[in-house]
């Protein structure tokens, strides 16, 4: 796929999808909801304050009359709630409403009753820029400080099932850093990354091409990884962009999509079902086009 149309065609190709939203009161998220349901991508199960959602329904022209809806003030007893109907088979995937992703990811990785599935939790976000030849997935944006290698293995994990799922067979990752050499003691990232691409070389990451350090100028320009001296089928071509921690994930994504107006999509990947986690800044539009990648994602994961 090469744009988020595309995502947003695939996703009401493969049907209807069951969407419980936790603390579902909140302007952007009732009408990415609501146009999820117009386009025939997902029927939501709303779960929150009624009274807020039928104030803002009213602000926003919108009939929630059609939708199952459920009582819970609490936001905490909301994203348990929200969680539950997933576990059981009752919905298939689960959406960030007005609530801090602490709070959902609490309940969706409790141990008994979450959807925990064993390995690290990570968020990825898929982009389509003007300024870019195909789609790119960034990651981590929004859930891992500062992950250690085998957390970034998890994060790669997580970023290669959702290109796969998109039709990429072979990823190619770019693991960011400042530079492209590694420099253990002053930027220790550099020297996580050389070991990740070794590993992906002996077979030990599978599914996708690794390649790092490499700077961000490196990792979508060919020419300039060239006039660097870099050899490397990653550079100028990568289709996962990891980044070293979460405040240099969160800057990229937030830069892309406000300064470089890209269009943009966001899940959780990692637990047993994809998690649509926007921010509460986000656009409608964004929202909507996270609920069609978790659901391609759900499909292409079962």
């Amino acid at each position: 796929m090469k744009s988020i149309q595309e995502i947003l065609d695939r996703a009401r190709s493969l049907g209807r999808k069951r969407i419980a939203v936790a603390a579902a009161q909140e302007h952007s998220a009732l009408e990415a909801a609501a146009a999820a349901a117009e386009h025939g991508l997902a029927d939501p199960i709303l779960i929150g304050d009624l009274a807020a959602m039928d104030r803002i329904a009213g602000e926003l022209g919108l009939d929630l009359s059609r939708f199952q809806r459920i009582e819970e003030k609490d936001n905490g007893r909301a994203a348990a709630k929200a969680v539950d109907l997933v576990r059981e088979g009752r919905a298939d995937l689960l959406m960030k409403g007005i609530l801090d992703t602490s709070v959902l990811l609490k309940a969706v990785l409790n141990k008994e009753t979450g959807l925990n599935a064993g390995r690290l939790t990570s968020h990825v976000a898929v982009m389509e820029t003007q300024t870019y030849h195909k789609l790119l997935l960034v990651t981590d944006a929004a859930i891992n400080i500062a992950p250690d290698i085998p957390g970034k293995l998890d994060i790669i994990a997580n970023a290669v099932q959702v290109a796969h799922a998109l039709g990429i067979a072979n990823p190619k990752v770019a693991l960011l850093a400042a530079v492209e050499k590694v420099n253990w003691e002053k930027m220790p990232c550099t020297a996580d990354a050389a070991i990740l691409t070794q590993m992906n070389r002996r077979g030990q990451i599978k599914g996708c091409l690794v390649d790092g350090p490499l700077a961000l100028d490196n990792a979508v320009s060919a020419e300039r990884a060239r006039i660097k001296g870099i050899v490397s089928d990653v550079a100028g071509d990568a289709d996962i962009f990891v980044a070293p921690d979460i405040e240099a994930g969160n800057i990229l994504y937030k830069c892309l999509l406000d300064l470089g107006q890209a269009k943009g999509a966001g899940i959780v990947v990692g637990a047993a079902k994809p998690v649509v986690l926007t921010s509460r800044a986000d656009t409608a539009d964004v929202k909507l086009a996270s609920i069609a990648l978790a659901c391609v994602v759900a499909t292409g994961s079962q």
